[in-house]
């Protein structure tokens, strides 16, 4: 029998209008990095290509709730400290035609702890309009599961 994504993370479901990373029911927890600032070679415009852009990052996981709450080890759970890290050393891996492409590789990386079972993944180009405060994409993915043989 496999679950839906909707059946792992409940917001997923058809209708919902409030997206729900913690939940108390569903025994998850949610961690998340607010506004990380870099700098990053991103855009298809010539003029794009010859300097970096400020981008903004804001990166939301859904958690299964862990043991971190009752043994205070930074070993039982997901440490944002390396999800800053590792967003840091994808944003300066390489040119990036469009922020759509940077918003999948920091989900996949984030993805690729077993005990994130979605990523909320939020990249903001904040120089392209002198009248907008930024331009961007925001993307959701839940993890994807095997069906058992």
């Amino acid at each position: 029998m496999s679950r839906t994504p909707e059946a792992i993370v409940p917001h997923l479901a058809a209708g919902s209008d409030s997206p729900r990373l913690a939940d108390a029911l569903g025994g998850q927890r949610h961690i998340f990095v607010r506004d990380l600032v870099q700098s990053c070679n991103i855009g298809v415009y010539r003029h794009e290509r010859d300097a970096p852009q400020r981008v903004r990052l804001n990166i939301d996981l859904a958690i299964a709730d862990d043991a971190a709450g009752a043994t205070d080890r930074l070993a039982d759970t997901v440490s944002y400290e390396q999800i800053v890290d590792r967003a840091r050393a994808i944003v300066n891996a390489r040119h990036y035609n469009l922020v759509e492409t940077l918003a999948e590789a920091l989900a996949a990386m984030c993805l690729d702890d077993p005990r994130v079972r979605a990523a909320r993944i939020r990249v903001e180009k904040l120089d392209v309009f002198a009248d907008t405060g930024a331009v961007g994409v925001e993307i959701e993915r839940p993890r994807k599961l095997q069906r058992k043989k």
